[in-house]
């Protein structure tokens, strides 16, 4: 059987228009003639960028809803593309609803892009945002101990890497970790991984992604596990997590494994895997299955950052 016999039949008519070659440097180039957009615009929701100092300076922007008062639990959200593409403006209609769902702060970090740099220069990008966020929380309306750090794709990675992070140098508070979709496995080499029917993110497209990240380390056998989190040997004392995947998604089998490993560590850990999703349906947000499995979020989120 394949993909397309197993998705949900209304993902499968949207996907059949949104099919993609595997990436390379051209296409890499022609996603980047589109700059990060302003802020979308909102009557319910203010949204601000604001400039993190350092070298390089870089950017992250504030959702909140308008009106909104007191210390506000807060989700620090890491975008996707494989490490190579992307900007903090995919993460407004998601943060913007959660603003206004869940009485929370939204924050998005603009970290750079592979293969101009490898890592841990984007990670640390995504560490100096959260911790930007934690020292301007009181002017933000933020409460410092209710940060939830949440990723899809290569920004689950980031985010999965981030909370093992945040853990080792023992600096930063995390609540808790959501990841969709993580892509957190450089070897690539469960089953799931290698099919060669995936719809929209393929296994070559993958391969693509993680040498523009992992640069020299891309092969190696010692790849730290703040590159690919798939590879930690110690997961105990991380945050609470939430993994959600696609069943016809490359990425179901380290996701289910990682899930099951937080587990035998001691982590609390919510996986849902959707059965008849692949990877990037989150991006067809009227979808049923996408407004189910958002639902569930939000509600796990909720339970989350309760006071």
């Amino acid at each position: 059987m394949d993909t397309d016999s197993l998705l949900d039949p209304e993902l499968a008519t949207l996907v059949s228009g949104f099919m993609l070659d595997d990436l390379d440097d051209t296409m890499v180039s022609a996603f980047r003639d589109v700059p990060p957009a302003p802020p979308l615009e909102s009557e319910t929701v203010e949204s601000i960028d604001h400039t993190v100092d350092g070298e390089p300076a870089i950017i992250v922007r504030v959702h909140r809803a308008r009106g909104a008062a007191g210390a506000l639990p807060c989700v620090y959200s890491i975008h996707g593309g494989g490490y190579v593409v992307g900007s903090r403006d995919m993460d407004d209609v998601r943060l913007q609803g959660m603003c206004v769902a869940l009485g929370v702060v939204g924050v998005s970090v603009e970290y750079r892009l592979a293969p101009e740099t490898t890592y841990p220069d984007p990670l640390e990008d995504c560490y100096r945002g959260l911790r930007w966020t934690h020292e301007h929380a009181a002017e933000l309306g933020v409460d410092p101990d209710r940060i939830a750090i949440r990723g899809t794709s290569a920004g689950g990675g980031l985010a999965a890497a981030l909370a093992i992070l945040a853990r080792d140098r023992g600096e930063l508070a995390v609540r808790c970790q959501l990841l969709e979709a993580p892509m957190i496995d450089d070897r690539q080499q469960s089953a799931s991984s290698r099919r060669g029917d995936l719809a929209v993110w393929s296994n070559g497209s993958n391969s693509f992604g993680w040498r523009s990240y992992l640069g020299d380390l891309y092969g190696a056998d010692d790849v730290p596990d703040t590159a690919a989190p798939a590879r930690a040997e110690d997961l105990s004392g991380l945050p609470p997590a939430m993994i959600v995947v696609g069943a016809q998604d490359g990425f179901l089998d380290e996701d289910v494994d990682y899930a099951l490993r937080l587990g035998r560590a001691g982590v609390a850990v919510d996986l849902r895997v959707h059965a008849g999703a692949c990877h990037g349906y989150q991006m067809f947000t009227d979808l049923p299955l996408t407004v189910r499995a958002n639902r569930e979020i939000d509600e796990w989120l909720g339970r989350q950052l309760a006071p």
